[in-house]
C-alpha cells in the first residue's frame, strides 16, 4: 500500500527534478553574477576609477576667451568643451534626453532591472538597457570599447558598477548635466555649450524644443546623424526623439505633429581658431597665455594647460566693435583690391613695382624660405636643392581671394607670387581713458595671412610721426597752433645731428611760399615746416617723447629725418601713443587681458593698469586742436564731405560720402612710393589706427591719388566709426575734446589772427602726403 503512495506521488511530480535543475542554474547564475560583480569591484578585469577620479570626472576643459560684453570670441583646447550648470539647461532639453535615452531614469540607482531583463530576453531587439548613468561611466571611463564581446561583456560590467557609484556621489541633476557637458556631437562640439553654439549660434538655455530634439538625437550616434553630413537621417532622428517626447506626456499630439513638419534648419558656425571673430587677438592671447603660464605655476609646481585646464581669459575687446572693425575692413579692402588689380594689368612686374627682374627673385626666395613647406621639408632632412625644386611642382590647393576661396591647382612659387598682390590691413581701437583695446584686426584672412599687423608688423609711419615732433615744440616752446612760420625750403647743415650731408626735405606736392599757421602746415603735411620744427627741438628730445608714450625706439636714430616718419612702428604703439593725447597727457599701456578665473572661477590674475604722466593738459589739449585741423581743412577733411566731391574716392571707397560733423583728431600718413599708408582718427573716448599696404613694400599703387593714407586707410576708420555710431548702446562721444581749467596758449586762429600780427623771423616751411 505504502509503495503504491509513493509511486502515486512520483506519477503526480513529474518534473520535479527539471525544477530543482532549473533554481539550482538560476542560483548558480546569480551567484556567478555576484562574483563578476565582486571581482570586478576588486579590480581583477582591470582598475577602476578610484575616489578622487570620482570626485573630479571631467577632464579635458577648453579654455575661454570671453569679450567685455560676454561674447565667447574663441577657445583653445584638446576637445572643444567648456561645462555648463544644470540651471542653464532648458526644461525641454532635459526632458527631451530622459524620453529618448532614459525613461525610468529617477527611478533607478544606475541600473535599470526592467530594462536589463528585457534586454537579456530579447537579445537587445526591443531596445538597449543602458542607462544615462552607464553611459556616463562610458564616456568618463572607458576610453577604447572593445570589440569581442567577452571583453565588452567585462567593461560593460565595470560600467554598471561606476554607475552605481556616480548614482551615489552625484544627484540625478548633476548626472544629466555632466553627459550633456562629456558627450562628443562632432565637428569640434563637444559638450553641450559647444554643440549649440557650433550647430544653432546660440547658448544652450536659448534653444527652442526641435533644436534640442535634433541634439538629443545625436545621443544615438554622433557620427551617423550628423547634421552637416547626413540632414536627412538628423531630421528623422529628431523626429524620433520629438515621438518620445509625445509618448511620455512632455508634449501634445498637436505639438509633436507641427514640430515634426518643420524643416530641419541648422546655423554651422564652425569654432576652430580660422574660424569666427578676432582671430588675430585670439593668437596674441595665445602668446600671452604661452608667457604668463610660464611665470605663474600652480601651487603643486605644474604650469597651468591652456588646451584643457577650463580656464576663462576675460578681455577687453568688444564683440560688437570686433565686428564693426572687421566689417569696415573686408568692405574696403576687397573694393581698393579691384582698384589695385585693374592697376596692375599693364604692369609687367606685376604686383612689384620699381624692381628688376633679379629683385623680384630675391623676394620670392626669400618667401620660399620663410615658408611653413620649406621649415618641414628641412626638419625631414632634405637639401636646399631638393626643396627647391619641390616649389616648382604643381599641387592641388585652396587659395584665397574676395570673391571666395578657391580649388585649384599651381605650384607653391606660383601661389607665393599670387598671395603677394594682395594688400593688407590691420586696425587697433583703444578707449584712452582706461587703456582697454576695443577691436583688433591684424589683417584681411586669418586662415591664409597669419602675420599680425597689429602688434608683430612694424612699418615706416610717414607723417602721422609729425604729431609728436609738434607736441615737443608746443611743450619746450610754449608755441601755438596759430603760430605762423615760411613755406620755403629749409636745410639743416652737415655736421649738425650727425648727418653726413646737408638735408632738405621737399614738400609732397612741390609746392612752396607763404606763411602758415603751425595748424595749417599739419593739416596739409608741409615737410618744411616739420623740418624746421625738428631743428629747433632737436631729435632727442622727440624720441624721449615717444619712449614715454610706449614707443620701442631702440631702432629710431636721432636724425631729423625722423621727423617726416622715417621710423618703423607698429599700430599697437601709435594707437598707445596716440592715446596720450586724448587722456590729457597720461600714457596707459594697452589693456588686453583683465582677468584670468581657473575652472572653479578662482581669480588667477588680475591686469593693474600702468600709467605715466608725460605731457601736461594743456600741451595735450593743443596738439588735439592742431590735429582737427587735419580733419576740418587737410588730408583728412573727406570725412566732412557731403557729397561726392572726390572723383578718386567715388571710384575706390565704399560709403563716401561720410558727412560727419563731430570733432575729430586725426592725421594721415603715407610712405615713399605709397607703400604705406596710415590714419589716425580721435575722438574723445576712442583712438583707432588703421594701416594699409602690401606685404613687401614694393606692392603699392603708382600714384599718390590711390597710395594716399586719405585713399588707402581713412575710409575703413570711417566705416568703422560709422557703425559705432549707429550703435547707441556703445556710447561712443561726438562730444568736445575736455579742455583745461587753464589754458594760457591761444588755439583759436581766427581770434589770434585779429589780436596778434607778430611773425617768427628767418623761417621757411613745406608740405606732405
Amino acid at each position: 500500500m505504502a509503495k503504491q503512495q509513493t509511486s502515486k506521488r512520483k506519477q503526480q511530480d513529474p518534473n520535479k527534478k527539471y525544477r530543482k535543475l532549473f533554481w539550482k542554474i538560476f542560483a548558480g547564475g546569480i551567484l556567478v553574477v555576484f562574483l563578476l560583480f565582486l571581482l570586478a569591484s576588486w579590480g581583477v578585469f582591470g582598475s577602476l576609477p578610484d575616489e578622487t577620479s570620482l570626485e573630479n570626472p571631467e577632464k579635458n576643459l577648453a579654455t575661454e576667451i570671453i569679450s567685455t560684453d560676454g561674447k565667447v570670441l574663441g577657445k583653445f583646447y584638446k576637445e572643444n568643451r567648456t561645462p555648463v550648470q544644470y540651471e542653464e539647461l532648458p526644461k525641454h532639453l532635459v526632458e527631451a534626453l530622459i524620453a529618448t535615452e532614459d525613461a525610468r531614469f529617477y527611478d533607478h540607482s544606475g541600473i535599470d532591472a526592467k530594462g536589463t531583463l528585457r534586454a537579456f530576453a530579447f537579445l537587445g531587439s526591443r531596445g538597449g538597457a543602458s542607462t544615462i548613468s552607464q553611459q556616463l561611466a562610458k564616456l568618463f571611463f572607458t576610453d577604447r570599447v572593445s570589440k569581442s564581446k567577452l571583453e565588452r561583456a567585462f567593461q560593460k560590467i565595470k560600467e554598471w558598477i561606476i554607475a552605481t557609484r556616480l548614482e551615489r556621489r552625484y544627484t540625478k541633476e548633476e548626472i544629466i548635466t555632466m553627459y550633456f557637458n562629456e558627450y562628443d556631437f562632432v565637428n569640434e562640439a563637444i559638450g553641450i555649450e559647444s554643440a549649440a553654439h557650433i550647430y544653432f549660434n546660440k547658448a544652450p538655455k536659448h534653444l527652442d524644443l526641435q533644436e534640442s530634439a535634433i541634439l538629443v538625437g545625436m545621443f544615438k550616434n554622433s557620427s551617423l546623424y550628423n547634421p552637416k553630413r547626413n540632414p536627412e537621417g538628423v531630421r528623422n532622428r529628431r523626429n524620433v526623439v520629438i515621438g518620445q517626447m509625445e509618448k511620455y506626456g512632455y508634449i501634445t499630439e498637436a505639438q509633436k505633429d507641427s514640430l515634426q513638419a518643420l524643416p530641419l534648419k541648422i546655423n554651422f558656425t564652425p569654432q576652430g581658431h580660422d574660424e569666427g571673430i578676432a582671430t588675430y587677438f585670439r593668437e596674441y592671447i595665445r602668446s600671452f597665455m604661452h608667457d604668463w603660464i610660464k611665470e605663474n605655476p600652480k601651487t603643486d609646481g605644474s604650469n597651468y594647460n591652456i588646451y584643457s585646464d577650463g580656464l576663462k581669459i576675460y578681455t577687453t575687446i568688444d564683440s560688437r566693435m570686433q565686428r564693426y572693425a572687421e566689417s569696415a575692413v573686408d568692405q574696403h579692402m576687397r573694393n581698393l583690391q579691384k582698384e589695385f588689380d585693374l592697376q596692375n594689368k599693364k604692369n609687367k612686374t606685376a604686383p612689384f613695382r620699381h624692381v628688376t627682374k633679379e629683385e623680384i627673385d630675391k623676394i620670392i626666395n626669400s618667401a620660399m624660405r620663410r615658408s611653413d613647406r620649406w621649415r618641414i621639408m628641412k626638419n625631414q632632412g632634405k637639401s636646399d636643392k631638393e626643396i627647391i625644386k619641390s616649389f616648382d611642382v604643381k599641387k592641388p590647393m585652396t587659395i584665397f581671394s574676395w570673391s571666395g576661396n578657391i580649388d585649384t591647382t599651381m605650384t607653391p612659387r606660383d601661389s607665393i607670387r599670387y598671395y603677394k598682390r594682395f594688400l593688407q590691413s590691420s586696425l587697433m581701437s583703444m578707449t584712452p581713458q582706461t587703456g582697454e583695446v576695443k577691436a583688433w584686426v591684424g589683417g584681411i584672412n586669418y586662415k591664409f595671412f597669419k602675420y599680425d599687423m597689429v602688434k608683430k608688423g612694424k612699418r615706416q609711419v610717414g607723417s602721422t610721426f609729425k604729431p609728436f615732433v609738434y607736441a615737443t615744440a608746443i611743450d619746450q616752446m610754449h608755441m601755438s597752433p596759430c603760430d605762423t612760420l615760411p613755406n620755403t625750403q629749409y636745410t639743416i647743415e652737415a655736421g649738425k645731428y650727425g648727418l653726413l650731408k646737408p638735408w632738405t626735405p621737399k614738400n609732397a606736392g612741390g609746392s612752396y611760399g607763404g606763411m602758415l599757421t603751425l595748424k595749417e602746415a599739419l593739416a596739409n603735411s608741409v615737410n618744411t615746416v616739420t623740418a624746421r620744427l625738428i631743428d629747433r627741438v632737436g631729435p632727442r628730445p622727440v624720441i624721449e617723447l615717444v619712449k614715454k608714450m610706449g614707443i620701442d625706439t631702440k631702432d629710431i636714430p636721432p636724425a631729423p629725418s625722423i621727423a617726416l616718419g622715417t621710423p618703423d612702428i607698429s599700430l599697437y604703439e601709435l594707437v598707445g601713443a596716440y592715446s596720450t593725447f586724448a587722456n590729457q597727457g597720461v600714457h596707459i599701456n594697452p589693456i588686453l587681458v583683465t582677468q584670468i578665473e581657473d575652472k572653479n572661477g578662482t581669480v588667477l590674475y588680475q591686469n593693474i593698469p600702468k600709467t605715466k604722466d608725460v605731457i601736461s593738459k594743456e600741451v595735450a589739449y593743443v596738439t588735439l586742436s592742431l590735429m582737427e585741423g587735419v580733419t576740418q581743412s587737410g588730408s583728412g577733411s573727406r570725412l566732412r564731405h557731403t557729397w561726392r566731391k572726390d572723383k578718386v574716392y567715388k571710384s575706390v571707397v565704399t560709403g563716401y560720402p561720410y558727412g560727419f560733423k563731430n570733432p575729430i583728431a586725426g592725421k594721415t600718413g603715407t610712405t615713399q612710393n605709397n607703400s604705406d599708408g596710415w590714419f589716425m582718427g580721435i575722438v574723445p573716448n576712442l583712438v583707432t589706427g588703421v594701416w594699409v599696404g602690401g606685404e613687401d613694400r614694393s606692392v603699392h599703387f603708382g600714384s599718390i591719388a590711390y597710395g594716399q593714407g586719405a585713399t588707402m586707410a581713412l575710409p575703413i576708420w570711417a566705416l568703422y566709426m560709422k557703425k559705432c555710431y549707429a550703435d547707441k548702446t556703445l556710447n561712443v562721444s561726438d562730444g568736445n575734446f575736455k579742455k583745461p581749467g587753464k589754458l594760457t596758449i591761444e588755439t583759436d586762429c581766427s581770434k589770434w589772427k585779429e589780436d596778434n600780427n607778430e611773425e617768427f623771423e628767418d623761417e621757411d616751411f613745406d608740405e606732405f602726403e
